[in-house]
């Protein structure tokens, strides 16, 4: 089976990073005028050159995000079932040489968890481990999400990488959505974060959306992490997979997060700073790039721009985030995989939202509609 590595293989970091300083205003204009845009058109979008076009772009993308979703915005909550890890990360919280208190939710605490969400109004939960394969395995995902299907309408992972008949298995215990994402697309400096651990293995990592869309699960999400490297380079390698998975995998369905290097315990600092007009600047172009890509915005923003975001391009949401296991309830005190920006409540989330003409939704999707 062909993979995204083959396609991966034909491209160079400095060779987009030139395309991308080479772009010129007459390149955007005529990129924003185009009804429908390729890859090279998102290039364009997310170049230094487009920076003057940003208002623009804005009210292009709340237009388009508006006719193809209408003003609502879902909400979701993540909950953490552990933070063990035997990855040596540099920019997380959970590396294996931070010397600090770990916890695994018990099968009681899964559920006393679950319980303060759906008392807040969540239906949809996505579900974060560390990657500790010896604690944290498919037997214990599978085992979490028999606990939680009844629970919640919708539910997403993000775990470690897992083989495709692993995937497959979680699709037939109810997983909606898979998040997997690949840090940075820099190959050559993708080891100096990931020094120890099975996460050091860059191509096994890069395959792993091809294994889920091959396992059939409805959704995929794809991401990088915000400030390891140049974040326009590292943004057009992801629009490249994600562009390689719709095409291969047209069943399922795609959504693309953002999430920017946050403070947590014994981190780096950010190796590339992107402030908030670059971020509205790459929302607003995988907007007019992909009309059907679904586009969430977490917790690790602030509230300021949370708020503006809603109308710009945003499809969901988080809110109330707690980034440890046991943090809603359980354990309070455990260790967190990095520091949240926006904590206000659920409701507080979702009063904005209807502040701003649009619609808070819990629920959108029930597992009786996938039923023969």
């Amino acid at each position: 089976m062909t993979t995204f590595k083959e396609v991966f293989e034909n491209y160079d970091w400095n060779t987009i990073s030139s395309r991308l300083n080479q772009v010129k205003a007459r390149d955007v204009e005529r990129v924003l005028a185009k009804p429908r845009k390729d890859i090279n058109d998102f290039l364009v979008m997310i170049s230094p050159a487009a920076t003057p076009y940003l208002e623009q772009m804005a009210q292009l993308s709340r237009l388009s995000t508006q006719k193809r979703f209408g003003k609502t915005i879902q909400m979701y909550a993540p909950m953490y079932l552990s933070n063990e890890c035997q990855n040596i990360c540099t920019y997380c919280g959970f590396s294996f040489d931070n010397r600090l208190k770990r916890k695994t939710l018990t099968d009681k605490e899964i559920l006393i968890e679950a319980e303060a969400l759906k008392k807040q109004g969540f239906e949809h939960v996505l579900l974060v481990t560390g990657e500790a394969n010896y604690t944290v395995n498919i037997n214990y995902f599978l085992n979490a999400v028999k606990l939680l299907k009844n629970e919640f309408a919708n539910i997403s992972v993000e775990v470690q990488p897992l083989s495709t008949e692993e995937y497959k298995a979680l699709h037939e215990s109810g997983v909606h959505t898979v998040l997997v994402y690949q840090e940075t697309y820099h190959k050559e400096v993708y080891k100096q974060y990931h020094p120890k651990g099975k996460k050091s293995n860059f191509d096994f990592r890069l395959e792993t959306p091809d294994r889920v869309g091959t396992a059939g699960i409805h959704k995929i999400g794809l991401g990088v992490l915000l400030g390891l490297e140049d974040w326009r380079i590292d943004s057009f390698f992801t629009a490249l997979h994600l562009d390689y998975l719709q095409k291969k995998y047209w069943q399922s369905k795609y959504s693309v997060s953002f999430p920017r290097l946050r403070p947590a315990e014994g981190i780096i600092e950010p190796n590339f700073i992107m402030d908030d007009r670059d971020m509205v600047q790459l929302i607003c172009a995988y907007r007019l790039w992909n009309e059907d890509l679904e586009i969430s915005v977490s917790t690790r923003e602030n509230e300021k721009f949370r708020d503006n975001i809603i109308a710009l391009g945003a499809t969901s949401m988080s809110a109330g985030s707690k980034t440890n296991p046991g943090g809603y309830v359980v354990d309070q005190q455990s260790l967190e995989q990095f520091e949240t920006s926006d904590e206000r409540t659920p409701a507080q989330i979702a009063s904005i939202i209807k502040s701003v003409g649009y619609e808070p939704v819990w629920k959108d999707w029930d597992r009786a509609y996938t039923s023969v």
